[in-house]
C-alpha cells in the first residue's frame, strides 16, 4: 500500500546497488535541503550482525526475523556496521519477506513523519522506490559500472587500512548484485518512473548536482531551494 506524503514535504528515494555512490548522495542531499536521512541499508546490516553476534546464521530465516522485530536502533551508529562481514549479512538477511516485513513501517513511518524540524526525508536502499515510498515524488535511481564500483570498494577498503584483493572484492559485488537483483521479495531494480544517476564517470560534486537538478524537475515547489544551494 502506498504513502501520502503532505504537499508541503518532500521524499526523495535514493536507490541502487553496492558502492554506486548513493550513501554519500543522499547524505549531501539532506543536508543541503534541510530534509532527515535514513540509510535503510544500515537497518538491514544491523539485523545481519545482531545475528552473527548471537552465534547465528543469517541464512537462517528464523533468527533473523526475530532480529529484526526485536532490533536495537541505538545500533545503527555501530562502526561495525561497514565492514564487509556486515554487508555480506545483511544481503543475506534482507531476502527474507518476513525480515523486510519486520522494516517496512520504520521506514515508511520514517517518511511520513521525519524528525522535528525537517520537511521531508531522503532514504536510501533498494527498494524505497519500488515498495516502501512508491509515491515519492523524486526517485533516483544510482548506478555505476561494476569495475568501478570494486574499485571505489577496494579503496574505502584499502583506506581502512584492511586487506583486500581487488579480484575479489569484484567477485563479491558480482554475488551480492545477483543476490539483491534475483530475490523473490523487493528486488533490486528502478522504479518504472525512477531517474536514473550514472556515477560511472562522476565525482561527488557532479553527481550531487545532477541529482539536484532531478529533485529541481520532479519537485518544482522545492526549485528555489535548489537553485540557492547551487
Amino acid at each position: 500500500m502506498s504513502e501520502t506524503v503532505s504537499p508541503s514535504s518532500l521524499v526523495i528515494a535514493v536507490d541502487g546497488p553496492a558502492a554506486a555512490g548513493k550513501g554519500t548522495l543522499a547524505r549531501r542531499l539532506a543536508d543541503a535541503l534541510g530534509l532527515a536521512c535514513l540509510d535503510s541499508g544500515a537497518l538491514y546490516r544491523a539485523v545481519g550482525l545482531a545475528v552473527l553476534h548471537a552465534g547465528g546464521d543469517p541464512a537462517d530465516e528464523a533468527a533473523a526475523a526475530a532480529a529484526a522485530r526485536t532490533l536495537d536502533t541505538g545500533r545503527l551508529s555501530d562502526p561495525a556496521l561497514r565492514t564487509p562481514e556486515a554487508g555480506d549479512a545483511a544481503s543475506k538477511v534482507a531476502a527474507f519477506p518476513s525480515v523486510r516485513e519486520a522494516l517496512l513501517e520504520f521506514q515508511r513511518r520514517f517518511a511520513r513523519e521525519p524528525p522535528a524540524g525537517c520537511r521531508g526525508a531522503v532514504l536510501d536502499g533498494r527498494d524505497i522506490g519500488t515498495v516502501v515510498c512508491p509515491d515519492a515524488p523524486v526517485k533516483i535511481f544510482v548506478t555505476a559500472s561494476p569495475d568501478e564500483r570494486a574499485r571505489r570498494r577496494f579503496a574505502e577498503l584499502q583506506a581502512a587500512g584492511a586487506k583486500a584483493i581487488y579480484a575479489a572484492v569484484l567477485s563479491e559485488l558480482a554475488e551480492r548484485d545477483d543476490r539483491d537483483s534475483n530475490r523473490a521479495v523487493a528486488p533490486l531494480k528502478p522504479a518504472d518512473d525512477a531517474a536514473i544517476l550514472d556515477t560511472s564517470t562522476l565525482d561527488a560534486d557532479t553527481a550531487f548536482r545532477a541529482a539536484l537538478e532531478i529533485v529541481a524537475q520532479r519537485a518544482p515547489g522545492w526549485r528555489r531551494l535548489v537553485q540557492d544551494v547551487r
